[in-house]
């Protein structure tokens, strides 16, 4: 991915695992903190999430975040020191 966030793989990933989980999108967004809406336009892979929607999509889903973007744990953590300066 180098560095760059696929939104289309992301939506995909997000979609199947709150399938995986029988949630419903309200469900995983009250779970997340999130917007119903918000959920649906970044499954629809309509909207770019921000690292800190990553991460409660991630605790919504009971997964590590790196398990949504496809990259190490290193690599996230790379990521948040990037988008905290």
């Amino acid at each position: 991915m180098g560095g760059a966030l696929e939104l289309d793989a992301f939506a995909r990933t997000v979609r199947r695992l709150r399938r995986e989980r029988d949630l419903s999108q309200r469900a995983l967004a009250v779970l997340a903190g999130l917007a119903e809406k918000h959920v649906s336009e970044i499954e629809r892979g309509n909207r770019e999430p921000k690292l800190t929607t990553i991460f409660k999509l991630a605790r919504g889903l009971s997964v590590a975040p790196e398990a949504l973007i496809g990259q190490t744990a290193a690599q996230v953590e790379a990521l948040a020191g990037v988008a905290g300066r």
